[in-house]
């Protein structure tokens, strides 16, 4: 029997995509789990999967159609198979709700010229020089050629007036205090760029997040020297493409600390909260344009190595423009780690519908005191976005000093 095969909905404030490229053309045989075709969202450009076997019977849609969120796109089934004409109408007449809307061409951006008050090197020069000075037309031209500014001369000549020895000895001093040179002025015009899809995505939810979420904050530092042992111990006993980071020992940190305050592993609607079955730690990762958030799924069910694998595959594909629905749907907490950049503290915003965030700054080698002696410690400061309507301040600080308990005995999270 046909199967119909819908726009899939990637994040709960997904509306629509723009079905850019078929990928299997009408007679095609396809497998359940091929790629069908290409969407682009305002998160990112995303291969959709087919759900079903068999032959592509119809394109329900053109390609650069926008196309509403479960409408239908196409149709797979038995190859000679007639096509339900009530399926393939019904869905005909849901895209073109939206058909004539093609996208956007990406236009050039667009250049504010800015008067110049010099057109070159030569002419700021000779503007530089200020008006009132007496000054011969060849030391003036000596002074231009060399940036000079005459104001700070003395001139040997009559009545005061600067000649061309003077500019010449300027030139030659041993003391540079006597000269005071005026480097040409670069005027450099204005970019306007015009923004992605995707940072006008990440524009939307944050300013909403922002002015309806009441944040609240808690920082915490952890000692690292621990799991930086384990760490390196680990990494000998494995190949370079598949080493271990210390975001991952935080991620599965993360996610065993949430299973024991489901009220921060939540979402709130209305009078109503609704802590999650699941643990799915969403990543954000820095892609062109901005960043997306991809998501580990039971992240306390899996081990290291096996979260490891699956961000650098996620987070490879989300850099190319190509993750799949499944990489950024469904986060129930979200992790944005700037470690890599020797940022000391920083805090983040929540991801809507979640109720908090990470926010994971550098691992540091400090100076610390132990036992009233100071020495060389290595320390990691985090701080956790929190939704005032879901929990408070305790139960934060209680979530992050269990985080501590695992963080810094990194062999709890193996047995």
């Amino acid at each position: 029997m046909a199967e119909t095969i819908s726009m899939p909905k990637l994040g709960f404030d997904m509306a629509e995509g723009t079905l850019i490229r078929w990928v299997k053309q009408v007679g095609d045989n396809i497998n359940k789990g091929d790629v069908l075709a290409e969407i682009e969202t305002d998160k990112a450009t995303v291969e959709v999967e087919s759900s079903a076997s068999g032959v592509v019977l119809q394109h329900i849609v053109e390609q650069g159609t926008v196309v509403p969120v479960n409408a239908p796109i196409a149709v797979v089934g038995a190859a000679g198979e007639k096509v339900d004409a009530v399926v393939a109408e019904s869905g005909k007449q849901k895209a073109e709700v939206k058909a004539d809307e093609k996208p956007a061409p990406q236009s050039q951006p667009k250049v504010d010229t800015v008067s110049k008050a010099s057109a070159s090197p030569e002419t700021s020069a000779v503007s530089s020089q200020p008006s009132g000075v007496k000054a011969s037309p060849l030391a003036k031209k000596i002074a231009k050629d060399n940036n000079i500014n005459l104001a700070s001369l003395q001139g040997s000549g009559p009545n005061g007036r600067i000649v061309k020895k003077d500019v010449e000895s300027a030139l030659t001093s041993d003391q540079p205090s006597a000269v005071s040179r005026q480097l040409p002025i670069t005027s450099y015009e204005n970019q306007v760029i015009q923004t992605t899809k995707l940072r006008q995505a990440i524009g939307r939810r944050l300013v909403e997040s922002k002015q309806t979420v009441p944040h609240f904050y808690v920082t915490h530092e952890y000692k690292m020297e621990a799991l930086m042992d384990m760490r390196k111990q680990i990494n000998a006993y494995l190949p370079d493409n598949e080493k271990v980071s210390v975001n991952d020992f935080i991620l599965k940190a993360v996610a065993l600390s949430l299973r024991q305050f489901p009220n921060l592993n939540a979402t709130i609607k209305g009078n109503e909260i609704t802590q999650f079955g699941d643990v799915n730690v969403g990543v954000a990762v820095t892609v062109p344009g901005g960043l997306m958030t991809v998501v580990v799924k039971n992240t306390d069910q899996k081990g290291l190595r096996q979260i490891s694998g699956e961000v650098k595959a996620m987070a490879g594909r989300a850099r190319e423009g190509k993750v799949k629905p499944d990489d950024v749907d469904g986060s129930t907490f979200s992790t944005s780690n700037l470690g890599m950049y020797d940022v000391e503290d920083f805090i983040a915003i929540i991801n809507p519908p979640e109720a908090a965030i990470l926010a994971i700054s550098s691992a540091r080698e400090v100076p610390v005191v132990e036992n009233g002696q100071i020495k060389a410690g290595w320390r990691m400061k985090a701080t956790i976005s929190v939704d005032h309507r879901v929990s408070d301040g305790a139960e934060a600080a209680q979530f992050m000093q269990k985080l501590a308990e695992f963080l810094e005995n990194p062999v709890r999270m193996l047995v």
